[in-house]
């Protein structure tokens, strides 16, 4: 598949998991990285102990030793909430400050409601006008906001629409494989005609149609084509990071993170090969 796949896994994966043990898991397995989407009780990146002013120089040369980086912070910030406006510029503005003392490039942003299947409607106009604020904002401080297909963003050819809207180097696209295909029945070069050049890190996730629902599973225990996803993003050059996000927060009757984390770093190592 040409370049090398770096791969990293969200800690979503491991809720009851300390920084040390995420961190250890993480070089031992031979992944690149590690998306930090809460550790332990702490939900919100900026207010984990080792992500505090005074500790962040420690951190840093934690992961170096270890070779790891954090490709993205996934905030649970959704900029289409008028009711909750202030809180959430609060919230990304601390997200901001966080990735920039950490030379994290990527900020994970929801433009919609934190489940992930669509659910309602959502005023387009106002999460255009809060990613530009809060994109200029971000584009000082050498952070780029990421949108993910996810709600009714998965639709991507409107998530497309909305960031050609925006119109800003600073505000892109996180590619959850599973969302449009599961969702809107999109093919991932669907998806990838319509977001390919937007598109700076992304999510792997695999599930099993049950009736009008699904079920989560492992990578490459389910229907999704996330291979075909990857061969796809591989083949077109793409150099951002594969992350895998486990649910195992949201479902604790999920596969042990262990488990998981191990089998998709040895099946994309196995992709890469190919």
């Amino acid at each position: 598949m040409g370049n090398a796949l770096r791969v990293s896994f969200s800690t979503l994966g491991c809720p009851r998991w300390s920084w040390q043990d995420i961190c250890a898991t993480a070089r031992d397995l031979g992944y690149d990285g590690v998306e930090v989407r809460g550790v332990g009780s702490d939900l919100s990146a900026p207010s984990i102990p080792q992500f505090s002013q005074d500790q962040i120089p420690a951190t840093l040369k934690g992961l170096e030793r270890m070779r790891l980086t954090i490709p993205c912070l996934a905030s649970e910030c959704c900029l289409h909430l008028r009711e909750t406006a202030e809180r959430t510029a609060r919230a990304v503005d601390a997200y901001i400050e966080l990735a920039s003392a950490l030379g994290v490039p990527y900020i994970r942003v929801m433009g919609a409601s934190a489940v992930p299947q669509p659910m309602g409607g959502v005023d387009a106009g106002f999460v255009r006008e809060q990613a530009q604020k809060f994109g200029e904002i971000a584009q000082k401080r050498g952070v780029t906001l990421l949108i993910e297909t996810h709600g009714v963003w998965a639709n991507s050819e409107k998530l497309a629409k909305l960031l050609d809207d925006i119109d800003s180097d600073a505000v892109q696209a996180l590619w959850d494989i599973h969302h449009p295909y599961r969702f809107y029945g999109e093919r991932p070069r669907v998806t990838y005609e319509n977001l390919g050049k937007r598109i700076r890190h992304t999510h792997l996730k695999d599930s099993v149609a049950e009736g009008d629902r699904f079920r989560y599973a492992m990578p490459g225990f389910g229907d999704v084509p996330f291979e075909e996803a990857v061969g796809l993003l591989a083949d077109q050059g793409y150099e951002g990071f594969y992350s895998l996000e486990w649910v195992k927060r949201w479902d604790l009757t999920l596969e042990e993170p262990g488990i998981v984390f191990a089998h998709t770093i040895n099946l994309m190592r196995s992709l890469q090969e190919r």
